[in-house]
């Protein structure tokens, strides 16, 4: 399966996310905060980023166009899972670079619907 990286600083949705992921066969990893995350994904180059968008310091959106701007790490699909529920927010996040948007919570059902649909030689 696909490697699947977490940039979220909510322990509790990192390891409702990192159970339902491994559950389905994913190997998860994951960072707490944006700044730690991109060194991480530069490092570890996973199939796919789940990006949080509120966290302390830099943003999910910053993030998320850091990595999607990096000619490394341009290629990797980022998935935006956030509270933030306005289509402005969805707009926003694509035009960052990230592939997907999603609203918390999410069902386990969506969520690797998503993921397959980003990743669809993981399934």
């Amino acid at each position: 399966m696909a490697h699947i990286f977490i940039i979220d600083d909510s322990p509790t949705d990192v390891r409702v996310f990192t159970t339902l992921l491994e559950k389905a066969g994913h190997k998860v990893s994951s960072a707490s905060s944006a700044e730690e995350g991109i060194a991480a994904v530069k490092r570890a180059k996973p199939d796919l980023v789940i990006m949080d968008v509120i966290m302390p310091g830099m943003n999910g959106f910053q993030a998320t166009r850091t990595l999607s701007r990096d000619p490394d790490t341009a290629n990797i699909p980022i998935l935006i899972i956030t509270t933030k529920s306005m289509e402005t927010d969805r707009v926003w996040g694509l035009r960052q670079g990230a592939k997907d948007f999603l609203t918390k919570p999410v069902s386990e059902k969506e969520l690797l619907a998503r993921i397959h649909n980003l990743l669809p030689h993981a399934a």
